[in-house]
């Protein structure tokens, strides 16, 4: 996932901020889909941008329908990840797993129970099977970019 020489700076990691406490109350408290996939495309504004140059297909995410990227680093045993789609709704569901894991510790984001996590933000039975599948598949990602730095 960050084999290539290319790698975004450590600040790039540590920068990129989503508080849970500001971010889930749009999700828990919108009154409909409409609403939750609204508040779902402005988180996705949110993320900065991968310069293209950091689009490598190294640092794809396998399993995903639209493109997803990501990398990650560990700081002080904290883990950190920088994601970015070409679509819209991913940009923003990898935002909203960005928030759930960001700057958290190895076990806290093995024990992320990705179903648990969108049926209390009220998502679940509203995507897509393929959306389902690339978010799982992106989860997937993040846990395992963990699990693995821890044993280097």
């Amino acid at each position: 996932m960050n084999d290539n020489k290319l790698s975004p700076s450590t600040e790039a990691f540590t920068g990129l901020t989503l508080d849970p406490q500001e971010i889930l109350p749009s999700f828990t408290q919108a009154a409909n889909w409409q609403e939750r996939y609204r508040a779902l495309m402005l988180l996705g504004k949110r993320l900065p941008p991968l310069a293209e140059a950091l689009r490598q297909e190294s640092a794809q995410v396998r399993g995903c329908e639209s493109n997803a990227w990501l990398y990650h680093r560990e700081i002080d045993g904290r883990h950190y990840y920088l994601a970015d789609s070409d679509a819209r709704i991913v940009k923003g569901l990898i935002a909203l797993l960005l928030t759930a894991v960001q700057g958290q510790d190895k076990k806290t984001i093995a024990a992320l129970d990705l179903h648990e996590y969108f049926d209390r933000l009220g998502l679940s039975g509203q995507l897509s099977p393929s959306r389902t599948n690339g978010v799982l598949a992106l989860a997937e990602a993040i846990k395992a970019a963990a699990v693995e730095s821890s044993k280097r």
